[in-house]
């Protein structure tokens, strides 16, 4: 696991999107795994800076969303499709057709969790996984004690999780009690993990994921039995880190070979 500390979430999202773009150039048609939440917006502002500027196409990505909420339509304007189509798909110049999104407006939602997992591999996985980690420590809508093996799936949304959303609903009560979420045997496949996370509220989660003992209360350390995973990280984030002189070090002797 490499962690990369940075003074501030506009050097975390410009690194992150460093990141991305030199997957991108080496593979025009790389599919990226989509969080949603605040932690991945600085990548998508950059990447879509780059888009405009036109010195980045990412016309031939495709994208699978990480989660979506039960039981909101499609065009709520905080169901995650609406949100990637809003904050991703067009700023990033990518195709619709090609971004796919658990439904979870399905009849069957465990027949759309299995589909999903399938369409997944018939492109052959994810490239680049982004992903944002949350105060208890869940990636994407895997609560604490989700199982480290689990497919995409229904869950239900811890009281915590539900209420650090409720920012963007008009009251708590509107907030979804369950989602479609990729499971954390899902998201271990992707070739390469990218979380980043900013502020000193997410400062205890990083460290349990990074530092911590692998353990179903914090989902995100099973990032730590992934073979390719980098975390980035501001400075708050970054306070609970023991090791954190030891990854500032490495970091700033990191060779050229193995940069972005």
């Amino acid at each position: 696991m490499e962690v990369i500390i940075l003074p501030g979430a506009a050097e975390v999202g410009r690194f992150g999107a460093d990141r991305i773009a030199a997957v991108v150039s080496r593979a025009p048609r790389a599919v990226l795994g989509l969080a949603t939440g605040s932690s991945p917006q600085g990548i998508y502002a950059e990447l879509a800076r780059r888009v405009a500027a036109g010195t980045l196409d990412l016309s031939g990505v495709s994208g699978f969303a990480l989660d979506e909420y039960v039981g909101i339509p499609a065009d709520h304007p905080q169901s995650y499709a609406a949100v990637l189509d809003r904050d991703v798909v067009r700023p990033l110049g990518l195709a619709p057709s090609r971004v796919r999104v658990p439904d979870g407006r399905a009849p069957d939602l465990e027949a759309a969790a299995v589909d999903y997992d399938r369409a997944i591999a018939a492109v052959g996985g994810v490239d680049v996984q982004i992903l944002g980690i949350g105060a208890n420590g869940h990636i994407g809508f895997n609560e604490p004690t989700s199982s480290f093996a689990s497919r995409t799936r229904i869950k239900t949304l811890a009281p915590r999780t539900r209420a650090d959303n409720a920012r963007f609903f008009a009251s708590p009560e509107e907030v979804p009690t369950h989602c479609l979420t990729q499971g954390l045997g899902t998201i271990l496949e992707a070739r390469e993990l990218l979380l980043v996370a900013q502020g000193e509220a997410k400062a205890e989660a990083v460290a349990a994921a990074v530092e911590g003992p692998v353990a179903a209360i914090c989902p995100a350390s099973a990032l730590q039995l992934h073979r390719r995973v980098c975390v980035v990280v501001d400075e708050a984030a970054a306070s609970r880190l023991r090791l954190a002189d030891y990854y500032r070090y490495t970091h700033a002797r990191k060779p050229d070979w193995q940069r972005p």
